[in-house]
């Protein structure tokens, strides 16, 4: 199994690859974890991760800049239909629309627009950063197997996808109101929280994801 984690010059991509690597060897699971540029290698991979940290628009001009790139997405997780994970703002590039310093168009995987957080509790700092108990809307999820409400995950980040259709929405916390922190439809997936730095929660994730057969 090929997994790959694109490089387009914003993301964690060392500790995202390095949680993925730990979880196939814990797991006892057959995976090539490759950090890759090349549109080639993600349309032949098994399984497709897009990291991402920074603002949405330096994100998206980011990966339209890595030529091939958004049609390689496009074959091996629309058409293909591979396994996708998108990780924060790779999470957020999956919604249509980010809303950070102007209006940008995203992928367009999921119905919803990227918008600040905004506590209602003006105690709570923003960005969001630290651990926070996650509830999760769709407990039966194949990412979600051997998880429970309340374990933590870790958060760092001022933005949040807003769902035009809840049952996209597989996990939320709440923060002076409720963040959405993991969405996902047919083959596709994503976490607003880092997997790769969520410690117990974040490995299980991520070995549901490499066993994951949509």
């Amino acid at each position: 199994m090929l997994v790959a984690i694109i490089d387009y010059g914003s993301g964690n991509l060392r500790s995202a690859a390095k949680a993925f690597e730990r979880a196939a060897a814990e797991a006892h699971l057959d995976a090539r974890i490759r950090v890759t540029d090349r549109p080639d290698e993600v349309i032949q991979a098994d399984r497709v991760v897009l990291p991402g940290v920074g603002a949405f628009a330096d994100c998206k001009r980011g990966l339209d800049a890595v030529d091939g790139m958004r049609e390689a997405l496009a074959e091996a997780v629309m058409v293909t239909a591979r396994p996708f994970l998108g990780i924060c703002v790779g999470m957020q590039l999956m919604a249509r629309e980010g809303r950070e310093h102007g209006r940008h168009p995203g992928l367009g995987w999921i119905d919803g627009v990227v918008v600040p957080v905004r506590p209602a509790d003006p105690a709570l700092k923003v960005p969001h950063m630290g651990w926070n108990d996650l509830a999760l809307e769709a407990p039966a999820h194949p990412l979600l197997a051997g998880l429970h409400p309340g374990q933590h995950a870790y958060f760092v980040h001022s933005y949040h996808v807003a769902l035009n259709d809840p049952a996209h929405a597989l996990a939320t916390v709440s923060y002076g109101g409720t963040v959405t922190a993991m969405v996902g439809r047919d083959n596709l997936a994503g976490t607003q929280f880092h997997p790769e730095k969520s410690q117990a929660t974040g490995l299980r994730l991520i070995t549901n994801f490499l066993r994951w057969t949509p």
